[in-house]
């Protein structure tokens, strides 16, 4: 069977022949495997590895180290160079080279000055294949001047003048950091009226009373040389005025308008305002033209100054100032142009070519102004280095064609710019290799049966070797679709079989020749549990055992553990492993839970679990016993110096056994009243040897102990006191520790009277340095258990030792202990802090370990201060929360957890000791990534129309970044609470109102909203409104008792009522009365129908009498009207039952019906005029 590699995984189809995979050469560029022994034989052109920084401060009373390490094979040799010219370091006898590296050493802490060696060094390695440089490193010394001297003269000014305090410290390198204390080195309180410039001077917007001092020192500290310089004192007098007169603001600083202002591309731009003023002015920012950038914005100085850290071009234009009180304000511009030193777009990388290949270097960068791109070729400019026919630059680019291997060389790109310059070395190594497998030979590998198995083959050669597979000697085809091949040339087999044991054969080519390699494969029978562990419920007390049973292949050794709940079986002699089982005797309810069966060979592993319950048994009536009485008739005899013998006679023991007899005493002289453990016996016994010390008065009792508990003492026996005699023991818990730097506190558990043997007990304390040749110092004390030696060195290590002695002599040599003395806060901090941003709420931090005899003390561990970077005005509301972590130990790296997404932090580490921290690393400044933000703050629906919605809202309240847009997506709600279509909108992230048009009236709309950055899409915020009704609609409905003709129309209906009003009045006066109830009640007229029972309104004529004569007791007709000449009754006095009502035209209509006896007529007096409100409804 032969196979080759192809170019990427791929299955192998079956076939009837032979099975091949080709790797082909897809890339220009070889990668060289990081084998040791591929790499001791391979040569390399140089690679810098270590360098000095560009710009190197150096301590001048220190040795001067300059870094250039690198590798290449063969190793490089190494030169360099100083202010451009050759660096002859054997004419120096100051300067040496470290061997095997290119670091120069210069040895001026026994003579030279720091000053002689200033300039600007650059380090070749160079070896047959080419020459790699160092950057051009800058050497300066640093520096520290003192101020020059000068006579300050009083100052004195009334109140609420301004004042400027000149700092002017001297020039130092790297710059001093300013601050302002007094004599008592304490600071300068400053506040919104008093608060230091960036220059350093003390500024005051107006003076107090208060201000009044002559202790205004500036300080300048030179953290490289750890100094700190002195101003002489400035002395200023504030004379009070009746009353101050208050003023607008002027600007104390800048001066003028206008200002320019230029930073680089990265930095942190620092803007100043300073004001003065009465009362004291109060400073604002904006940026013109825009908006001051979230998260990078951050004020100082009780806003006075205002900082946006990791500036960029975009970051370019106006920004103003403006200091304003009760009586004006004040601006100023200041113009801000970023400008950017060299930053990389794509360093160069190392080319591995095979002869006759092709390749490229790239070598891009970006900067403002654009930088400049040059080549050079093993440290010479391309342009005089010798001619190479392969080689074509095309800007920015090396093309290399057909290259051979004189080809090979280091190339240093050199981007530049006034503000920078950036140097990359890249290597183009052009190597003839035959194939070399690296997979060492005759490897085995075995795998289980059914799970997948890879066979290794790493390979190296250039060209790039093609690779080819065989199984067995005669390379047998195969015909099953069963083998996986890789580019890196492992074969997969993922499913292997029985038959799939064997030797495999890799065979690596190229024009250069042909390597092979044999492994062998053997496939494993998996192991099984063919009887598992069942579930138990057994009794408390009782025994349970559970079986596993393992089957496994016969070529490997299994190895069978138990489980209890996923932990190691308790350590406990009820619980026994044998074979298969594991037996559980004694079971109480703590041993219920899961038992798990594990079965490991060195391929696999399987197991099987089983849940154990365990139940109370069936209880059953217990008697009721007490505890034994107490012994009597306790006697001493064979009394000697250290041992006695104590007899007794046992008390009943209440149908419960006495198990045991406890012995006590009592110590008459040192202790009295105390009762100590003396010693137990078995509860057959009823006398005791026991062992006395010396110098004790004893007494004895005893208790009886059965299984239902502890008899009460018996009475005590007579006294015996024993002789006295020296200490036979020490002082435990001998400890040696500094309470403060320069002394050791030596403390111990002293004797307790009965073990001092004697009378006058003391204590022999001696000490000694252990790494010295002092002899033992001592002191005798008593009745201490503590003692003080003063004047020691700091955490210096001390061999101590405490004797027990009294009037009758020493006890026995005490033990060695070791101690310290006193420990001292730590010195140095900790250096080359490091910080690596893992995600947007996870960072890590490295740092380097102090050295040892810095700590001055036991190292408890490293601390790390971290706290978000935030603005000064929110300092003065709360103070900047500092987080703390603690990594006991050497540790030098932790993770730090929790951190808020798309922020700045920054963090210190310093070591611990005993007696508290060390000094705290340089703040160390980074930054998160952007995360998904908060929902928006808040979202109304203001100004509705008929077809449109105003939506307003505010930014999230947590970013997490910067935003990219808004997404807002709506729908409408039907009557039903039915949810229309979606509509989804992209607002720019610089709104915070937009207008829907063209929506339906009179509808309810819902809106989703939310903010976006690069990170995602953040939490939504739902709100719901309505568009008005439309107006005309609503003007009908409304605004129709307004209408002149309805006014009138109502007006006409009111008169008509009180015109028929006054007829009924008049006719009611005029009309007799008639006996028609008496008539009513004898002759009931079957036409007329009964009242309705159910609303209490009269029935109706019947239509088929409508012309037919009253009837007798009628006085209505059947068409509802009244005649005069039928009758001139009156209507009311006729009955109260009377129905009438208006016709349009005036005509009353009236009808009545007669009751039954000795039940009052009823009117249904509901006739009304047509009210105003009901009018207008007959219109809609």
């Amino acid at each position: 069977m032969q196979l080759k590699i192809m170019p990427k995984k791929k299955r192998l189809s079956g076939s009837r022949a032979p099975l091949m995979l080709f790797l082909c050469q897809m890339i220009s560029a070889l990668e060289v495997p990081l084998d040791p022994k591929l790499l001791e034989d391979l040569v390399q052109p140089p690679t810098i590895t270590q360098q000095s920084p560009k710009d190197y401060i150096i301590d001048p009373r220190e040795n001067i180290v300059i870094q250039c390490e690198a590798k290449g094979k063969p190793p490089p040799s190494f030169s360099w160079t100083r202010n451009g010219t050759h660096f002859d370091i054997d004419k120096d006898p100051l300067v040496t080279m470290k061997t095997g590296s290119g670091t120069l050493v210069i040895n001026i802490m026994s003579e030279g000055k720091a000053e002689t060696y200033e300039g600007v060094y650059q380090c070749t390695a160079r070896n047959e294949r080419g020459a790699a440089i160092s950057n051009n490193i800058v050497v300066r010394p640093s520096r520290s001047p003192l101020w020059t001297k000068e006579k300050l003269e009083p100052i004195i000014l009334q109140n609420g003048q301004s004042l400027v305090l000149p700092c002017r410290p001297p020039i130092g390198l790297p710059p001093a950091i300013i601050f302002w204390m007094d004599n008592s080195f304490q600071r300068l309180p400053q506040n919104e009226r008093v608060s230091q410039g960036l220059n350093g001077d003390l500024y005051f917007s107006n003076v107090l009373p208060e201000d009044t001092r002559e202790d205004y020192i500036c300080y300048a500290r030179f953290n490289h040389t750890q100094t700190i310089q002195q101003k002489q004192p400035i002395s200023v007098k504030v004379i009070s005025a009746k009353a101050s007169r208050e003023r607008p603001p002027t600007l104390l600083t800048p001066e003028g308008n206008t200002s320019h202002k230029e930073e680089l591309r990265g930095n942190t731009l620092s803007l100043e305002c300073i004001a003065e003023g009465l009362p004291t002015p109060i400073i604002y920012w904006i940026k013109e033209d825009g908006t001051l950038p979230i998260n990078r914005t951050f004020y100082q100085n009780f806003k006075k100054t205002l900082q946006i850290t990791q500036v960029s071009e975009a970051d370019s234009g106006n920004y103003q100032c403006i200091a304003k009180n009760v009586l004006g304000a004040i601006h100023h511009t200041i113009s801000v142009t970023v400008k950017a030193a060299p930053y990389w777009i794509m360093a160069p990388q190392n080319l591995v070519l095979s002869p006759g290949e092709d390749g490229t270097l790239i070598c891009r960068a970006n900067g403002n102004p654009k930088p400049r791109i040059s080549w050079l070729t093993n440290g010479v400019p391309i342009e005089i280095a010798p001619d190479d026919p392969s080689r074509k630059i095309d800007g920015d680019t090396i093309i290399f064609s057909h290259v051979q291997e004189r080809s090979s060389a280091v190339y240093q790109c050199n981007a530049s710019n006034e503000y920078g310059y950036l140097l990359a070395n890249a290597f183009v190594n052009v190597l003839a290799e035959p194939p070399r497998i690296l997979t060492p030979a005759n490897t085995l590998y075995q795998v289980i049966a059914n799970r997948p198995a890879l066979l290794d083959c790493a390979f190296f050669g250039s060209p790039l070797p093609t690779i080819e597979w065989f199984k067995g000697a005669k390379g047998s085809a195969l015909h099953e679709d069963i083998y996986v091949l890789h580019e890196n040339g492992t074969l997969e087999i993922p499913v292997a079989q029985k038959d799939s044991t064997g030797t495999y054969t890799c065979v690596a080519r190229n024009k250069l020749g042909m390597a092979k390699n044999e492994v062998h494969l053997e496939i494993k029978d998996p192991t099984r549990i063919i009887k598992q562990p069942e579930y138990a419920v057994v009794q408390r007390g009782s025994t349970v055992s559970f079986e596993c049973k393992v089957k496994h292949d016969h070529t490997l050794i299994p190895t069978v553990t138990w489980l209890k709940d996923n932990s190691e079986l308790p350590s406990d002699e009820r619980f026994t492993v044998d074979k298969d089982h594991l037996v559980v005797a004694d079971v109480s309810d703590e041993d219920g839970g899961t038992y798990t069966c594990v079965a490991n060979t060195t391929l696999d592993h399987v197991s099987a679990s089983a849940e154990l319950s365990v139940v109370a048994p069936t209880p059953t009536p217990a008697p009721i016993y007490d505890v034994p009485d107490p012994p009597f008739d306790l006697e001493l005899t064979n009394q000697m110096d250290k041992s006695v013998q104590l007899s007794w006679t046992p008390g009943d023991d209440n149908s419960s056994p006495i198990t045991k007899f406890i012995i006590e005493y009592e110590d008459a002289m040192h202790e009295a009243g105390l009762w100590h453990h003396q010693a137990e016996v078995s509860g057959t016994q009823t006398t005791a040897q026991l062992k006395l010390s010396p110098y004790v008065n004893y007494s004895f009792r005893v208790m009886a102990v059965n299984s239902i508990g502890r008899s009460l003492p018996s009475e005590a026996s007579e006294q015996y006191l024993t002789k006295a005699t020296e200490p036979d023991t020490n002082p435990t818990a001998v400890e040696g520790l500094g309470s403060e730097p320069d002394n050791l506190v030596i403390t111990w558990k002293p004797l307790n009277g009965f073990e001092s043997n004697g009378p006058g007990l003391q204590y022999k304390v001696s000490w000694r340095q252990k790494d010295g040749d002092d002899e033992w110092t001592s002191v005798v004390v008593a009745n201490v258990s503590k003692y003080i030696v003063s004047g020691t060195p700091t955490f210096v290590p001390y061999l101590i030792k405490v004797q027990a002695l009294n009037d009758m002599g020493f006890a026995p040599e005490p033990a060695v202990v070791m101690g310290h003395s006193g420990e001292d806060l730590p010195m140095v901090a900790p250096g080359n802090v490091r910080v690596n941003v893992v995600n947007s709420t996870l960072a890590e931090v490295h740092w380097d370990p102090v050295p040892l005899k810095s700590i001055r003390g036991h190292l408890q561990g490293y601390r790390i201060y971290y706290w978000k970077a935030q603005s000064s005005s929110k300092r003065n509301r709360r103070h900047i929360e500092k987080k703390i972590l603690t990594y006991q130990g050497s540790k030098t790296h932790g993770m730090l957890p929790g951190l808020e997404p798309f922020s700045h932090y920054a963090l210190n580490v310093r070591v611990v000791n005993g007696k508290g921290e060390g000094p705290a690393s340089p703040d160390r400044v980074f930054s998160t990534p952007e995360g998904v933000p908060s929902a928006p703050s808040s979202l109304k629906i203001i100004e509705p129309t008929r077809d449109s919605l105003t939506l307003e809202w505010d930014p999230p309240s947590h970013p997490n970044g910067i935003l990219t847009e808004y997404s807002l997506k709506y729908q409408p709600i039907n009557s039903t609470h039915e949810l229309g279509p979606l509509v989804d909108l992209k607002i720019p992230a610089n709104k915070t109102r937009w207008t829907l048009k063209n929506l339906n009236f009179s509808t309810r709309y819902k809106f989703y909203l939310y903010a976006q950055t690069s990170a995602g899409s953040g939490s939504q915020i739902t709100e719901e409104a309505i568009t008005t009704v439309d107006e005309a609609m609503a003007s009908r409905q409304v605004d129709i008792a307004t209408q002149g003709w309805f006014i009138g129309l109502m007006c006409a209906v009111a008169l008509l009522i009180l015109i028929l009003l006054i007829v009924c009045f008049i006719r009611r006066n005029k009309g007799g009365k008639y006996p028609v109830k008496e008539k009513e009640d004898a002759h009931a007229d079957p036409e007329i129908q009964p009242m309705k029972e159910d609303d209490g309104t009269f029935g109706e004529y019947s239509d088929a009498e409508d012309h037919k004569p009253l009837k007798k007791g009628s006085r209505t007709p059947s068409d509802r009207t009244v005649k005069k000449e039928d009758s001139d009754d009156s209507l009311v006095d006729y009955g109260e039952g009377v129905n009438g009502q208006f016709n349009e035209d005036g005509s009353f209509i009236g009808q009545y019906s007669g009751k039954k006896e000795k039940e009052p007529a009823e009117g249904n007096e509901s006739s009304e005029a047509p009210s105003p409100v009901n009018a207008m409804n007959s219109f809609v």
